[in-house]
């Protein structure tokens, strides 16, 4: 695609989707994925493969940023990095690779069930974040999962991750840190599963949209995430979530 003749029209969806999405994500250190697949598979009509890859690529300059961030502010711990690296990796491509195989139709109503099953996870999430702070017992396989699901559903890395090791009472940001850094390496590795397999065309307006969005989007989400109450941004991703993936599943289906 010619850039130079890409107006604002065709980008403006893009740019609404991956501003929302960032919003939430700056607020809570997850869910830009979730969201940005969600709102492009069930309302713009994007196959889950075509949309999951487009969320990968952006996601491959927002979380350099994001980890390389958390690097300098001491959030990464670095043992619980390596345990969630090379897991994260194996899942993310096996997932790319079964979505890049498969009839988008198919699979569709399975990746927007997984994302029903996300949303109602993160609502139930909210009403239960554990106070208490200590090592966690199970990461290798919950990389793993990790992995393929967000490669599969477009997005999924930091609500399962990132979620699943604060219910073992990690420390907050310590987690958030070192799932953002170790996001990079996925989002990277997954991208490249996906060119390999689909090609770079159309990729632009999405693409590029979404990165506008996510940019502009930044500073807000920062301010968000010191005013509103963790709990509160879950319960809300969560009821958000549900409905708008309960909403793509029923048109799926029928």
């Amino acid at each position: 695609m010619d850039l130079s003749q890409l107006s604002i029209e065709p980008l403006l969806p893009f740019i609404l989707v991956g501003f929302g999405a960032q919003i939430v994500d700056g607020a809570l250190g997850m869910a830009f994925g979730v969201i940005c697949n969600t709102l492009l598979v069930a309302v713009m009509g994007l196959s889950p493969a075509r949309a999951s890859a487009n969320v990968h690529i952006v996601e491959t300059f927002t979380t350099a940023v994001s980890g390389i961030s958390h690097v300098l502010h001491g959030n990464v711990d670095p043992r619980l990095f390596l345990r969630l690296l090379v897991p994260g990796i194996i899942g993310g491509v096996g997932g790319a690779y079964l979505l890049t195989s498969i009839d988008g139709e198919t699979v569709k109503p399975f990746v927007l069930g997984y994302l029903i099953a996300i949303g109602i996870y993160l609502l139930i999430r909210g009403l239960l974040f554990p106070p208490t702070t200590q090592k966690p017992k199970v990461v290798e396989p919950l990389g793993l999962i990790g992995g393929f699901l967000d490669a599969a559903g477009g997005g999924g890395w930091g609500p399962v991750v990132t979620s699943n090791l604060l219910v073992q009472g990690v420390e907050p940001r310590r987690v958030v840190g070192t799932v953002n850094s170790v996001e990079f390496f996925l989002t990277l590795t997954v991208s490249a599963t996906f060119i390999a397999n689909l090609g770079l065309q159309d990729f632009a307006s999405a693409t590029l949209g979404l990165l506008i969005g996510g940019v502009l989007a930044a500073p807000f989400g920062a301010v968000m995430a010191k005013r509103i109450p963790i709990k509160t941004m879950l319960i809300l991703v969560g009821v958000v979530l549900t409905i708008t993936s309960t909403y793509g599943f029923i048109r799926a289906v029928l």
